[in-house]
């Protein structure tokens, strides 16, 4: 007997439903994957670490399950620096907008802004930090890390931007330098803080104190006075 469309109709309901059931398991996978992947990458190093370990981690039979869902190491890594900076770019990004709509921001405003989101990260189960201060290790530095420090997204830009202007007595050449020192001390500060609050449960100070204390520090060294050469040098 001939089916008319309405009594086809459910047949492909049914199929976009196993297709978005499909979706939502390999969803589930790939986030597996990336937070076994940030963990022993975290432990362990990120070029130390076969893909294999990271699917056995993840639970995953098939041995080849990370180069199915992201390709090579590279994708994996760029795959947690999107997830994770994200967490941090909402709320900086909202800091950014309060600094750009009010008062003249101060140097330690900028630093603020950069430190705080990041420092959400230090938090159970969540291993960004230590990661991330040891991707920028194998990478020599913040600034070796080339288009993907931009996970921290066009926030950290406008940031870089601002504290040009704060700052104009400090040559550009100069500031960039200490700004990429500033980033880099940062991520190491806080991947510290993380592991000193996991191994001993205590801080040797309340984390807002450090976080206070590490931008004041952070922010005096961006505006120190330029090393002044002998021209006989």
């Amino acid at each position: 007997m001939t089916q008319t469309s309405s009594e086809r109709a459910p047949r492909r309901t049914g199929s976009r439903s196993g297709g978005e059931r499909k979706n939502v398991r390999g969803e589930a996978t790939r986030q597996l994957i990336l937070t076994a992947a940030e963990r022993l990458f975290a432990e362990h190093g990120i070029s130390a670490v076969p893909l294999r370990d990271i699917g056995i981690a993840a639970g995953q039979r098939n041995h080849a399950a990370v180069q199915y869902h992201f390709g090579d190491r590279d994708e994996v890594v760029k795959a947690i620096m999107e997830f994770r900076g994200a967490e941090s770019e909402d709320s900086r990004t909202e800091m950014v907008a309060e600094l750009m709509m009010g008062p003249t921001p101060t140097v330690s405003d900028v630093v603020n802004a950069f430190v705080r989101p990041l420092a959400l990260h230090i938090a159970p189960e969540n291993h960004y930090l230590a990661f991330l201060s040891l991707y920028i290790t194998e990478e020599g530095g913040y600034e070796g890390m080339g288009d993907l420090h931009l996970h921290t997204g066009g926030s950290v830009v406008t940031l870089h931007t601002l504290l040009r202007r704060l700052v104009p007595d400090v040559p550009e050449a100069v500031l960039d330098e200490r700004w990429w020192v500033t980033l880099t001390s940062a991520v190491h500060a806080l991947a510290r803080y993380h592991a000193s609050q996991r191994k001993r449960a205590q801080l040797p100070a309340p984390i807002d104190v450090l976080l206070d204390d590490l931008v004041a520090f952070l922010s005096a060294g961006l505006t120190a006075p330029p090393v002044e050469r002998d021209p006989r040098s």
